[in-house]
């Protein structure tokens, strides 16, 4: 069975590469889709996410994640310097996004609902693969959320005006970018932005070392079973590093450590803002793929854009037009490909099939938490925290406090209710 999975991989792959140039109507199109299977490549081998920096934190005491995703924002911070720097920051999508209550609102029920789904926006297109009945909830309602929250985000003044701007924010979303806090460094603020930002990166990491050795300490920690199978398959692989029997595990089974997956992640990022001069995004078109949906009932696009006070052709492009969302199926192609070519697809697929209507039903209410918080703080974990930060903006490390507020908040609940 392994063979024959592996096999499939192979000709999935062969696929992309062949049909995708052919299918696709521009290379800008094929190269979101290849940047969607590496992203969902690599959050998938290295057992990665955003939503689990909190919940694993939490619930095992482990931060090795959430110290991680601290070294993976700050190299990528700096890579993305290398465009930036004397160049008009203003000529590249930066998202940074304004400062007020709906940032703080969204980055609390964003925080929460991740806690019932487990997953984040751009982990349940992956858990689309691992977990599908909890992966399909949480989409589906991720989907309503961000869709009856278009017309709040796109009139609501305490969403769109940020309570702080600077000069080159303002050009943008009007937010704060940083490196205008520090124009004197004689590298035109990027010098002194940059060495904040690994300032904040730090106090994280050290905050969460504390934390751990707490957790340890009480002896409430267990540690993470993903993090336990990274160690033990990098530690097979130290101790055998000649085994040619090991090869093809070696290349394509064993899972990557949280670090490795993390460069990896950053450089992809970079290699996506050089290219398209845009960050990472994966919410929005959920709220139009709802749209989508309700104009196979007789809904014209007209009327979508009245309520959700969105661009008609927001909704008449088709799916795969849209570069988003062909970046995003390739997040769940990224995600089939690792498993296939592990030959773990058939017992990772059945492994979450079972769920109980209770289970049902938090995973609905944490999609739509997810979907309408995204609205209110004008993104997701990687458009309201990774993008920000990697753009220098201010308000990434605001949302990444409240974030884990409303995850702390979330898990509570969910505890007290045995979820």
């Amino acid at each position: 069975m392994k063979h024959v999975e592996r096999y499939s991989g192979f000709l999935l792959g062969a696929a992309i590469l062949v049909l995708g140039p052919k299918l696709l109507s521009s290379d800008m199109l094929f190269f979101r889709l290849i940047m969607g299977v590496a992203f969902g490549y690599t959050l998938s081998r290295g057992y990665t996410g955003f939503a689990g920096s909190v919940n694993r934190a939490y619930r095992t005491g482990s931060t090795r994640l959430m110290r991680t995703m601290m070294m993976m924002f700050f190299i990528t911070t700096l890579l993305s310097t290398a465009f930036l720097f004397n160049a008009d920051a203003a000529s590249y999508d930066l998202w940074v996004n304004p400062i007020n209550l709906g940032l703080l609102l969204g980055g609390i029920l964003f925080g929460f609902g991740m806690t019932f789904s487990s997953c984040c926006a751009s982990g349940v297109l992956t858990d689309l693969v691992t977990a599908l009945p909890r992966g399909l909830i949480t989409l589906v309602f991720f989907c309503l959320g961000v869709f009856i929250g278009f017309p709040v985000q796109n009139s609501a003044s305490w969403i769109t005006k940020s309570w702080f701007t600077t000069e080159v924010g303002s050009k943008l979303y009007g937010g704060v970018y940083l490196p205008d806090l520090f124009a004197f460094d004689g590298l035109g603020g990027y010098l002194g932005a940059l060495l904040f930002t690994g300032l904040l990166c730090g106090i994280v990491i050290w905050l969460s070392y504390r934390y751990e050795n707490y957790r340890k300490q009480n002896g409430t920690y267990t540690g993470h079973f993903g993090e336990k199978i990274q160690d033990m398959e990098v530690a097979e692989s130290l101790e055998n590093p000649a085994d040619e029997a090991g090869w093809y595990d070696r290349l394509f089974v064993k899972a990557w450590s949280l670090r490795k997956a993390a460069v990896i992640l950053a450089i992809l990022f970079t290699l996506l803002m050089g290219v398209t001069k845009a960050g990472w995004g994966a919410s929005t078109p959920y709220g139009l793929w709802f749209g989508q949906f309700l104009m196979l009932f007789g809904i014209d696009a007209s009327s979508l854009a009245e309520f959700t006070l969105m661009p008609e052709g927001a909704f008449s492009t088709p799916f795969f037009e849209h570069p988003i969302s062909t970046q995003n199926f390739g997040i769940m192609l990224g995600t089939i490909f690792f498993l296939l070519t592990s030959g773990t697809f058939t017992k990772v697929a059945k492994s979450e099939l079972k769920i109980t209507p209770k289970q049902a039903f938090f995973f609905a209410v944490g999609g739509l938490l997810m979907g309408f918080g995204t609205r209110l703080s004008n993104g997701c974990n990687v458009g309201a925290l990774f993008t920000p930060i990697a753009n220098y903006s201010l308000s990434g490390w605001i949302f990444l406090v409240v974030l884990v507020a409303g995850g702390v908040l979330g898990n509570t609940v969910a505890k007290k209710l045995e979820l």
